[in-house]
């Protein structure tokens, strides 16, 4: 979904009180928002307990909806505040370390033309992805999977761009190794190409 599309159905929101356009923004939203909710409370039914009351709020306060600028990061943020909340009231008041989030990446599942795809460089990739550091694999379900921008991210998991970008190449060139797929000629052409 676009971003206007996304901006077009907040405003079918707060302007005509629209369920149908409320529900799919809740669909659209709802397993990224669940999974990084389940990364930092550890527990299912709370995640989705915590996923649940942000979009009741925002639904609560639907006339306000059209004011916010971007939704992802609003929503983002909303869970990932509901969630340390969640974590302090249970007695642990230390501060989340991004490297405590265990987050689960979708598994790359083959649709008409990744089936030319064979199966094994599929469960390498996602092998790869799985085994990535926990702050890196958080950074790379943000961007890649969820589709946030690297501000975004950089605005919900209060980290600066570049590291989010950082983070990303981290990534890639871990998934690449274990692909053994050779970045040294792209850094070539890259490099003669800024000149």
């Amino acid at each position: 979904m676009t971003g206007k599309e996304i901006f077009a159905l907040q405003e079918q929101v707060a302007f005509f009180n629209d369920q149908q356009a409320f529900k799919q923004l809740f669909r659209h939203y709802y397993t990224g928002l669940f999974q990084f909710a389940a990364a930092i409370v550890k527990v299912k039914e709370v995640a989705e307990e915590i996923v649940g009351d942000v979009f009741v709020k925002i639904w609560n306060k639907r006339s306000t909806i059209a004011n916010i600028s971007n939704l992802s990061v609003y929503l983002y943020v909303s869970v990932k505040n509901q969630c340390l909340n969640y974590v302090s009231r249970q007695g642990d008041a230390s501060i989340m370390d991004l490297n405590q989030l265990d987050v689960i990446c979708g598994e790359l599942v083959p649709n008409p033309e990744d089936l030319m795809v064979a199966s094994e460089l599929l469960q390498l990739i996602n092998k790869s992805i799985h085994e990535l550091p926990p702050r890196c694999r958080i950074v790379y379900k943000l961007v890649k999977e969820d589709g946030l921008t690297y501000k975004e991210v950089a605005e919900v998991l209060n980290i600066s761009p570049r590291t989010v970008e950082n983070h990303i190449a981290v990534a890639v060139r871990k998934i690449a190794a274990s692909l053994n797929i050779d970045f040294s000629a792209y850094n070539k052409t890259s490099s003669f190409l800024s000149k």
